[in-house]
């Protein structure tokens, strides 16, 4: 009798594709747990055969049932330990009952067939999940994207399109190791116009030149009116008082361009920023800037704060750049909307702003912290130099 379940991978080509162990364990095994594709590459096995659909919860407690009075296999595609049962498995089950015998993934064969290193490369599957999981890896420089019948190779074209990702050679490679096996490169605008992909693909993404992102853009790169941005200065110092970490949903109040909003992104991975502006304008200039440097992960809201703030998700950080008058009603709303250990960082240009502020963050419990950024730049006249100051600005931080 085993003592474990045995997880073993199949290959496109079946049972040739298999080491004789994992044939033989499949030959003896007493109950056969898979897809019904891979249950039928093996009419030979005399053993129970239970199809694997949305029964992943009873199946567990069935093979927990049955380890060490019933020979069972599991049959999965390719490397059971990427994007496959297995990791499901190992944590309803423990990873001292399973033993798990891979084969080659379909990301394997398809880096072979293109002919491209995949080292460098991350991975993400779309297969089932929401596609904007892409975007949590699109600065790799080589992207495999397991897809669906949904998230398809165009759908996936198409979404990179709408962000302004579009410096991408595409590798679609379908039904890898069959007789219905195709394998092509094209460009996002041509694929994203294509029809009749079949539901097992992985589509290759591979990076044309850098992305350019970079923090400490100057004023003068934005899409912008004139002096309606945050300074370069001020703007580093309020990022470092926000705390952000890569999962970190953001609110940026009174957005304007989008120059906090953007460089704030680029520390994000899964996360997001919700840039608030009430400006129709501004918003436009907003969304020039977004796709100018690739700010994916930054969603404009036009709504004039506190309005429009009910509709959005709880944040980990909040920055308010401009209030609109509406100062305390804006803090009331973030206050008891912000996350235990989450931060509100303020630019504020009067004493008079700053003393409501504060007063009111000390009142709602925050712990609070006043920094005075007064810059100076410098600036050439004639053959010397002298330096030219901004207006000072309160960068007051709460943290809850």
């Amino acid at each position: 009798m085993w003592d474990r379940v045995y997880i073993v991978g199949v290959g496109p080509e079946g049972p040739e594709s298999l080491p004789p162990k994992a044939l033989r364990l499949i030959e003896e095994a007493e109950i056969v747990f898979g897809g019904e594709r891979l249950l039928e590459m093996f009419p030979k096995s005399e053993g129970e055969k239970v199809p694997l659909k949305h029964n992943l919860s009873d199946v567990s407690e069935r093979i927990k049932a049955n380890i060490g009075r019933k020979r069972m296999v599991v049959l999965a595609s390719g490397d059971p330990c990427f994007y496959g049962i297995a990791g499901y498995l190992v944590g309803r089950l423990g990873k001292e009952n399973i033993e798990i015998i891979p084969n080659v993934s379909s990301v394997q064969l398809a880096f072979s067939r293109i002919k491209e290193s995949w080292e460098e490369a991350a991975f993400v599957s779309v297969h089932g999940r929401p596609i904007e999981t892409i975007l949590e890896k699109i600065e790799s420089p080589k992207l495999a994207v397991l897809a669906d019948s949904e998230n398809n190779p165009a759908a996936i074209a198409r979404f990179l399109l709408e962000h302004g990702l579009e410096d991408f050679r595409a590798f679609v490679c379908e039904d890898l190791g069959t007789e219905r096996e195709r394998v092509f490169e094209t460009d996002l605008k041509t694929l994203s116009q294509m029809e009749g992909f079949s539901p097992l693909s992985v589509s290759i993404l591979v990076r044309k030149g850098n992305f350019g992102r970079r923090w400490g853009i100057p004023e003068e790169e934005f899409s912008r009116r004139k002096g309606l941005i945050t300074k370069l200065e001020v703007r580093a110092v309020s990022l470092a008082k926000l705390g952000i970490s890569e999962g970190s949903i953001i609110w940026d109040i009174g957005a304007g361009p989008g120059s906090i909003s953007i460089e704030a992104s680029f520390l994000l991975r899964r996360g997001k920023v919700f840039a608030v502006e009430k400006d129709p304008e501004q918003v436009k200039l907003l969304e020039q800037n977004i796709r100018k440097f690739k700010a994916w992960n930054v969603k404009p809201v036009l709504a004039e704060a506190p309005d429009g703030l009910e509709s959005l998700p709880d944040p980990d950080a909040v920055f308010v750049g401009g209030s609109g008058g509406r100062l305390e009603e804006i803090l009331e709303i973030v206050c008891s909307r912000l996350r235990l250990g989450g931060r509100i960082v303020l630019n504020l240009a009067t004493l008079e702003n700053l003393s409501l502020a504060l007063q009111k963050l000390e009142e709602k419990g925050l712990e609070t912290e006043v920094t005075l950024v007064n810059i100076s730049r410098g600036t050439r006249v004639s053959d010397l130099t002298r330096l030219e100051p901004l207006n000072p600005v309160f960068v007051l931080t709460g943290r809850k």
